[in-house]
């Protein structure tokens, strides 16, 4: 199943990224390029890095500078992640090119990437969930608070998991047929964010 492999995977991104805990440790990923294996790897390694640097950039005490070169390193690894994300489905869709959509067949509301998506950050939360579990400093009522909450994650990524596999299962017979929509984010594109082009209309 398609699922158990991104949760493995995405595990084994977060144990190695936190052998560093570094948001400037540079990926080895351990999959050849070319296959899901090395997608998914990369995909959770960007994801794991933003999760820490939206942690960095809220301390109160962040210098203003350093606080907007954050923020500007995180809209590109918005991009980044949004890439990889069609990278993913490009996958898909080549996986499944072969097959013959039903007359019945219908569109699911998602592609399975951006389930994939939502896959990587349950992973993450669960991962710092089962930290604050573990936490000996926290308080016993922060305990039980996290160790509810971890239930609660760890129920819904079996859900999704399952939703996913379903997902792809109902796509190779046909009953379900994808069709992808590139994000066009507009805020990166200086042709398409107004403050942009109209600063550089200023400056012509």
């Amino acid at each position: 199943m398609i699922s158990e492999l991104c949760n493995d995977i995405f595990d084994q991104s977060i144990h190695d990224y936190h052998l560093t805990d570094d948001v400037d440790t540079v990926i080895t990923n351990p999959y050849p390029g070319g296959g899901i294996e090395h997608l998914l790897y990369a995909k959770n390694w960007v994801d794991t890095v933003q999760w820490h640097l939206e942690d960095i950039v809220r301390n109160p005490q962040i210098d203003p500078l350093a606080a907007l070169a954050l923020k500007r390193r995180i809209d590109a690894s918005n991009q980044v992640r949004t890439d990889m994300v069609e990278y993913i489905d490009s996958y898909f869709l080549q996986q499944y090119s072969a097959v013959q959509a039903r007359p019945t067949a219908r569109i699911n509301t998602e592609s399975p990437a951006w389930a994939i998506d939502r896959l990587s950050i349950l992973a993450l939360k669960i991962y710092h969930m089962n930290v604050e579990v573990h936490r000996t400093s926290a308080t016993v009522d922060h305990i039980i608070a996290c160790t509810d909450k971890l239930a609660v994650l760890l129920e819904q990524r079996k859900d999704l998991s399952t939703a996913i596999d379903v997902l792809l299962d109902d796509i190779a017979s046909g009953m379900i047929y994808m069709k992808v929509y590139k994000q066009m984010k507009m805020y990166n594109d200086p042709g398409l964010n107004p403050v942009l082009y109209q600063k550089q209309n200023e400056n012509n």
